[in-house]
């Protein structure tokens, strides 16, 4: 086997969730893709190498096409232990400049797959979890692979509490004692889950904490179903209804079609169950000190979030906030016995 570029493994925060990937490195660098794959080779030939948007890689001798695919489903429970996350985050860490590095990472799972009810942690998946990104994963065009050698996992809501609590400068790592000490809700809101975690006096209150299976994928759903059937298709692509969604606009038959009404559809469906289940789990939120939005969710539906509770605030760059407190994590909080 070939070895590592380097002997220092580099610490990488990597929230592998099930719309995006988002990488967080030591050098403050965020990248994100989309988690879109699917098995098989991508029997694309390239007229010009430096276009090629498809890459190939294989684990556990299954062969996964990951890039501008027209991806599989990422919406499943074993998403998290499969071959197709593991080829997924592999390119992600290719994309971020570490082919052949070996790689210390925190990731996460949502919070109703890390607790059970009772506020135990769920030993089993969190080592399946752990075990999983640790297998080898090899780029089929000649790059080195990217190694995880050591891999902790975290609820990813409670990753967030982390990076608001540690703050980084260059004077060095502080942990804010107003903020480790005052009541916060974390509402994260993602592509298959919604996640919400209470902490107060650094403990999780697990009867005010879990998942909602509710998040962006819903979306996309909605609004490809809504396509299909206005303009009597089979079929629409994944990218297809992802364009549609950020434009309001579908291209069919050489044309333009308006769309724009349903993605507001779509998006008004969403918030209207997220709004009831936040307010069922938060109340009015008059005894938290502050109400923190994070996710990719957030960002997408800024507009209509903004006035849920007076003591709300949205995360800095939201869509990465799991993985820089992840990475924070991974840096001042795990034994150093831990990562070795």
């Amino acid at each position: 086997m070939t070895p590592p570029k380097s002997m220092n493994p580099i610490p990488v925060g990597l929230d592998d969730g099930y719309a995006y990937t988002k990488l967080v490195l030591p050098d403050g660098r965020m990248l994100a893709i989309p988690s879109r794959a699917r098995l098989g080779k991508a029997n694309v030939t390239w007229i010009d190498s430096a276009e090629q948007r498809i890459f190939e890689y294989e684990t556990e001798t299954q062969i996964f096409a990951v890039g501008e695919v027209e991806g599989e489903p990422t919406e499943f429970d074993a998403y998290p232990f499969s071959g197709l996350n593991r080829a997924i985050v592999q390119h992600g860490l290719q994309q971020a400049g570490l082919e052949g590095h070996s790689v210390h990472a925190v990731s996460g799972l949502p919070v109703g797959s890390f607790y059970l009810k009772d506020g135990s942690r769920r030993e089993e998946t969190l080592a399946r979890k752990r075990a999983s990104l640790k297998q080898l994963v090899q780029p089929l065009d000649g790059r080195l692979p990217a190694g995880i050698a050591f891999h902790e996992v975290i609820p990813e809501a409670l990753a967030a509490w982390y990076d608001y609590v540690i703050t980084e400068s260059d004077e060095g790592v502080l942990l804010e004692p107003e903020r480790l000490q005052a009541p916060l809700a974390v509402v994260d809101i993602g592509g298959r889950t919604t996640d919400y975690v209470v902490v107060a006096d650094q403990g999780v209150v697990h009867n005010a904490s879990g998942s909602l299976r509710c998040g962006l994928l819903d979306v996309k759903r909605e609004v490809g179903e809504g396509i299909r059937a206005r303009f009597d298709l089979e079929t629409v692509s994944e990218r297809t209804v992802d364009a549609s969604i950020q434009s309001g606009v579908v291209r069919l038959f050489g044309k333009d079609r308006d769309v724009a009404d349903l993605v507001q559809r779509a998006q008004r469906q969403l918030v209207e169950r997220l709004h009831s289940e936040t307010q069922r789990q938060l109340g009015r939120g008059a005894e938290l000190e502050r109400i923190l939005f994070v996710g990719g969710g957030t960002v997408a539906l800024a507009a209509h979030i903004r006035d849920w509770f007076p003591n709300q605030a949205i995360a800095e760059h939201p869509a990465f906030a799991n993985a820089r407190g992840m990475l924070k994590y991974l840096r001042y909080v795990c034994e150093a016995s831990d990562a070795a």
